[in-house]
């Protein structure tokens, strides 16, 4: 049967809206490569069709009127419905096209999210993805604005306009050189690592308030040798010496290849978790749907409770 071609809306919404984006005829027909006399006889055709008229004609371009308004809702609504439609016949042939967007927290990136793509791709190579990476308030108001379709947070979200997909158990973790003394341990507790220079996360990051929530509890006083919202970096600097980071244990073993990953035994630590979630009530774009098809899978491969040592 060849490729087919692509639903389109009736050409006079597609017009239509043209002349609203444009705000005029003139700059609508030259975008549109049509003559201006065309494009306005289209939308006069519009307006018998609909009884009344759609613009106020203004010496400085075109104005809706409240029916025009009203028309524009429904033709937007229509032409993000066919494209949604025209996704999922793709889909059926496996034809999936488009961009997944997705913010994240940091601790992702090493290896989760990129194995998440990996796989993802395997099977649907027309989709792409977009990632951002930011703290968990960031990631919730980007979500929340449709900025993004998914988020992976460490951070519970607590606002009613955000639903949680799926959730699995990540503990937070001290990680430091092989030959630091803390090193021998199974599990230590916060109390343990303050004796330590820390390098930790920034007021920005989830894992922060988790760390002085423990430590106003216990009555512990953090001074970190280093602060960053960049979790590498602080991996970066337990690697050179007696320092201990503390981080979400996400990805696999050799995540954090030169350090010994150590879960923090505090229970607010312990029982940390990371959430995949959504914007509630908004019907997701296919290829982000079926990413989330993909993902779930990938939550419960990826436990967070065994002491790692990489060299």
């Amino acid at each position: 049967m060849g490729r087919p071609r692509k639903l389109r809306p009736s050409e006079n919404h597609l017009y239509f809206d043209a002349v609203v984006r444009h705000g005029s005829i003139r700059r609508a027909a030259d975008a549109l490569h049509i003559a201006s006399s065309a494009l306005n006889r289209r939308i006069l055709d519009l307006e018998h069709e609909v009884g009344t008229a759609l613009f106020e004609r203004l010496p400085r371009g075109m104005r809706l009127t409240t029916a025009g308004e009203i028309l524009l809702g429904f033709v937007r609504k229509s032409m993000k419905e066919l494209r949604r439609a025209e996704l999922e016949i793709e889909q059926l042939r496996g034809e999936v096209r488009g961009v997944v967007r997705i913010a994240v927290a940091e601790s992702v990136t090493p290896s989760f999210l990129p194995e998440a793509i990996s796989s993802y791709q395997a099977t649907h190579s027309g989709v792409g993805f977009h990632v951002e990476v930011d703290g968990p308030d960031a990631l919730v108001d980007a979500l929340t604005k449709d900025s993004v379709d998914l988020i992976l947070t460490h951070e519970a979200p607590s606002m009613p306009s955000v639903t949680v997909l799926a959730e699995v158990r990540h503990e937070l973790c001290a990680l430091v050189a092989p030959d630091h003394p803390l090193a021998r341990f199974e599990r230590v507790a916060l109390s343990d690592c303050v004796e330590y220079p820390l390098a930790i996360p920034d007021q920005s990051l989830a894992a922060r308030a988790l760390i002085e929530l423990v430590a106003e509890e216990t009555a512990l006083t953090l001074r970190p040798a280093l602060e960053s919202d960049s979790i590498e970096t602080l991996k970066s600097y337990a690697r050179l010496g007696r320092a201990v980071c503390l981080s979400f244990r996400v990805g696999p073993d050799d995540e954090s290849p030169g350090l010994v990953m150590i879960p923090l035994s505090d229970p607010p630590c312990s029982e940390a978790s990371l959430y995949l979630a959504a914007r509630r009530g908004r019907v997701l774009p296919v290829p982000a749907a079926s990413f989330v098809e993909v993902l779930l899978p990938l939550f419960a491969r990826h436990p967070s409770n065994a002491r790692s040592v990489v060299a």
